[in-house]
């Protein structure tokens, strides 16, 4: 997507920009300015919801084609998955009731952060390229990995802190868990700090929960855009000098390897991100 006067830090500026508009094409009309959402990173929360779609369908598919007898590949994978996820709810979150809530919400957690983390597999200028062309801007906007918008990684953190609150309240009452808030961890003497202390611990798991996912999705999503420099080099110049088919195949090796690599990170942060949501609900059940 580089045009002919970008250079290297305007691509890379290029592609880090969200969508935050939509944009009609009509034919004999030309781009038009539809509706403005400045607000919002209308990409990040379309390919969201895309993916929560898409990942929910294959679970259901999964659940669906379950059978008594011999399972087939795909039922075996979906049944592994699960008890795997059970079996890691289980061993942090003691209350059997809780579970059967809990368990589903870590496995499409982990199903769909990992959907949305795979996003960065593709290469890195087919939808913005494909997206160009349906809009017709020469320099349109579309970035497809939401978690790496962190935006998006504090939404799913700010849920997971949601959930800690309802069975706080759940499982302790109004009053046990106010109680709990200004005499943990230092006594009913010393109400006031206990209370900062409390909200400041909230504040900071929720933050690092959201930033830690952000943080390794943004950092390989800049990976990937260093890569492609390499092999797109020859393509702001318009011809192709003596170093140029050398960093192609560079830029083929380092893109494979990274690719290769990238998939072990999407997983564990997917699996990260799921197993802190287990760890901070399970704080939730706990009295103090």
């Amino acid at each position: 997507m580089a045009g002919e006067t970008m250079t290297a830090a305007d691509y890379i500026k290029h592609h880090l920009q969200s969508l935050t508009s939509l944009s009609d094409v009509t034919k004999g009309q030309g781009l038009k300015n539809i509706a403005d959402f400045s607000f919002i990173n209308i990409d990040a929360v379309f390919f969201a919801v895309l993916l929560g779609v898409i990942g929910s369908f294959v679970l259901w598919c999964g659940a669906k084609k379950a059978t008594a007898g011999v399972p087939g590949r795909f039922q075996a994978a979906v049944e592994i998955l699960f008890e795997f996820v059970d079996d890691m709810c289980k061993s942090i979150i003691h209350n059997e009731q809780s579970r059967k809530a809990v368990a589903p919400l870590g496995l499409t957690l982990f199903v769909w952060i990992f959907l949305m983390n795979a996003m960065d597999l593709l290469p890195v200028d087919l939808l913005p390229w494909a997206w160009q062309h349906i809009t017709g801007e020469h320099h349109a906007l579309l970035r497809v990995v939401p978690t790496a918008d962190l935006n998006t990684s504090l939404a799913l953190a700010i849920g997971v802190l949601l959930v800690c609150f309802y069975y706080s309240l759940k499982i302790k009452g109004v009053k046990g868990w106010v109680h709990e808030l200004f005499s943990a961890p230092f006594g009913p003497m010393m109400a006031p700090f206990n209370l900062i202390m409390n909200i400041l611990e909230y504040l900071s798991k929720t933050v690092s929960h959201g930033m830690r996912l952000f943080g390794n999705m943004y950092a390989g999503e800049l990976v990937f855009l260093l890569i492609a420099l390499l092999g797109g080099a020859w393509a702001a110049s318009g011809s192709v000098g003596i170093l140029d088919p050398i960093l192609f195949l560079v830029h083929i090796v380092a893109g494979s390897a990274w690719a290769i690599f990238h998939i072990l990170i999407i997983t564990l942060q997917a699996f990260i991100f799921m197993a802190l949501a287990f760890v901070y609900i399970g704080q939730a059940h706990d009295h103090h």
